[in-house]
């Protein structure tokens, strides 16, 4: 997370936590690898790791790996052993988003395929590579690698190890899909004979820190002529948030036609809110996340309004709502890379370069704050240094 006036706020919680808590109790983590682990926040932590996938499917092993090794350093307490590991630390000067890291494609998936192996030699617990967070202005917004263990030197040799093979594949990162501007994407799904056509509203993606209320992209979408009439190309578009809008639609219900007003009042910045004349195409309470949708007919565009953001990951979000993406000419979702149910069901997808809080073209939001060098925002390199600090926290200061 990213807290205005703090610049490491998950150390500040955890500081927080063992100010109540104490110095001996074991505290383990377990993390999105899209997150930062500054020096500080390995040091109040006695175990931490994080996912090995991108997409996150390794959720519940995750957890359930923080869980086994925490339970295994209480055994080892109980049986009067060393109980407190040592930490390899390593800070790459590297920062990347998601979409340019994803497990599923090289250089991210040998690079990953190598934690077990290091997890795996003697003396190892477990091993874990955070790519950090590109969308925040922190100094401590970087690439990391943590190794932890009961031997200095596994720990050390371990981390550094995958520290290096990062490296020398930095260059090597590339976004996951074809990209383009949205108009761009647009007339590319119209020229394809592939049906899905998936297309990512990148710069809004709700789940790697966007607004979720950006209008900039469906504004473009429902000025393009192909899509004016009921008769153009299917195209479903998740999502844009309007409270006042879908309690409008709530109220003239399924089959009615009404103009309503929404999005834009978090983010502003690129379109304000929008006015949309349209006919009331389903009614859904009670999700989750977006507490309730309105499917929003306009020509040949079916936008869904919720009460508040929401992320559309899978199919039944989509088929809850009357909504046939399979059959659908065009799928836009604000999202990043495809999650694995619309990856599967997409016959091609292009990841649109637009503009929002998580904007994909890193360099333009200007960060003032890292540290530098980092790639991709410099180019020109001295060899960085790989060595792992040893983080110990059985010493009241940081080792």
């Amino acid at each position: 997370m990213c807290v205005e006036g703090l610049d490491d706020a998950e150390y500040e919680l955890l500081k927080r936590c063992r100010e109540v808590i104490g110095p001996d109790v074991l505290v383990s983590a377990s993390m999105d690898l899209h997150g930062n682990v500054s020096r500080e926040l390995a040091h109040q932590t006695d175990l931490i790791t994080c996912y090995r996938t991108a997409p996150h499917v390794d959720v519940a092993e995750t957890k359930e790996r923080a869980c086994r090794n925490l339970l295994y350093l209480i055994n080892r307490r109980k049986n009067d052993e060393a109980f407190r590991p040592y930490k390899a630390w390593v800070p790459l000067p590297v920062l990347l988003p998601g979409e340019q890291t994803s497990t599923r494609d090289e250089p991210a998936a040998h690079i990953y395929g190598e934690v077990p192996a290091v997890e795996a030699v003697e003396g190892v617990i477990d091993a874990a590579i955070w790519v950090g967070y590109a969308w925040a202005d922190e100094p401590r917004n970087r690439a990391v690698v943590v190794v932890t263990g009961w031997d200095k030197r596994a720990v050390s040799d371990g981390a550094e190890k995958l520290a290096r093979t990062f490296w020398d594949a930095h260059k090597d990162f590339k976004f996951v899909a074809p990209t383009g501007t949205f108009a761009e994407c647009l007339d590319a799904a119209l020229r394809s004979d592939k049906r899905p056509y998936f297309i990512s509203d990148s710069g809004d993606n709700p789940t790697a820190g966007g607004s979720g209320d950006v209008t900039w992209g469906l504004t473009q979408l429902l000025a393009r002529p192909e899509f004016k009439d009921e008769s153009g190309p299917i195209v479903i578009y998740a999502s844009v948030p309007g409270p006042a809008a879908v309690e409008k639609a709530v109220e003239a219900g399924v089959g009615a036609t009404i103009t309503v007003t929404a999005g834009a009042e978090v983010d502003d910045i690129h379109a304000g809110p929008l006015t949309m004349t349209g006919r009331v195409h389903a009614i859904k309470h009670g999700d989750r996340h977006a507490s309730t949708e309105v499917v929003l007919q306009v020509g040949s565009v079916y936008a869904i309004l919720t009460k508040l953001r929401k992320p559309y990951h899978l199919e039944r979000d989509f088929t809850e709502l009357s909504l046939t993406p399979r059959s659908a000419d065009i799928v836009i979702v604000k999202i990043g890379y495809l999650e694995p149910e619309l990856y599967d069901m997409a016959k091609d997808w292009m990841l649109g370069l637009t503009p929002g809080g998580v904007d994909q073209d890193l360099v333009r939001l200007g960060h003032r704050r890292i540290l530098r060098p980092m790639w991709p925002f410099d180019r020109e390199f001295k060899e960085p240094d790989l060595t792992s600090r040893i983080i110990d926290m059985s010493n009241e200061s940081l080792a």
